[in-house]
């Protein structure tokens, strides 16, 4: 059996002693991986670092096997990437959140939405509101998707400001008011209301909180976990300005 596929490179582990086992985020195949010859060779170790976008082939006698990858580099985005410490702290968290999807399960639209995101990661003025749109399309595929389009009291399309913790849907300024202290934040920038650059730091951390409640709801919570430090640490970033 055999396959080739775009994905972008979610890391890699030693194995023996000159190959790598390489974890993908592939377009057509999900998250898969694949055993490397020679993969901790300096032409290789180059290509196969997390971030880069690579074509891969991935063969196996058998689909439940492992299989072996042959790579090459399409898009070697990495070494701009790590003299950011934005986009570094950007793409471990990255890996760790898309380790929540089971193997070789694909997932079309988020892989755009993730290739985009890592294209602009160390771009203080894009990344922030990028990485929040990523997080929720995380939570749509993951079958936890909010409903931002109308209000969920009123059924209105105008004036969404609240986002109900319980329902995963918008609120209106005027449904929501007297329950405020109790509702989420709705940042502009996630229902069309943006601005020429970036968005306000106040929005931008109103969309981390976002995410931050319903990933822990949904996702790191039922199975004991916590969230990453880096992803801690890269809000810190994006919410702070230039590097």
């Amino acid at each position: 059996m055999h396959w080739t596929d775009e994905g972008v490179v979610l890391g890699v582990r030693k194995h023996g002693e000159t190959s790598v086992i390489l974890e993908l985020m592939t377009r057509e195949h999900g998250r898969h991986l694949g055993l490397v010859h020679g993969g901790r060779s300096k032409t290789l170790q180059a290509v196969l670092q997390p971030g880069n976008t690579v074509q891969a082939t991935w063969r196996a006698r058998l689909d439940e096997h492992l299989g072996t990858y042959q790579v090459e580099g399409l898009n070697l985005r990495a070494a701009r990437l790590m003299g950011s410490s934005m986009a570094l702290y950007g793409l471990a968290t990255l890996s760790h959140m898309l380790r929540y999807f089971p193997e070789r399960d694909p997932h079309f639209a988020l892989y755009e939405t993730l290739t985009v995101l890592v294209d602009n990661l160390d771009d203080p003025d894009l990344a922030p509101a990028l990485f929040v749109r990523f997080e929720l399309a995380m939570l749509a595929e993951l079958g936890f998707g909010l409903d931002l389009t109308s209000c969920a009291a009123t059924g209105t399309e105008r004036d969404l400001t609240y986002v109900s913790p319980r329902s995963g849907r918008a609120v209106s300024a005027e449904a929501g008011e007297a329950y405020k202290d109790r509702l989420l934040k709705l940042p502009g920038f996630l229902i069309g209301q943006t601005r020429a650059n970036r968005p306000r730091e106040e929005d931008i951390r109103a969309g981390f909180a976002l995410t931050d409640f319903f990933l822990h709801q949904n996702v790191y919570g039922p199975q004991g976990h916590r969230a990453p430090e880096e992803r801690a640490r890269f809000v810190a970033l994006a919410t702070a300005g230039d590097e």
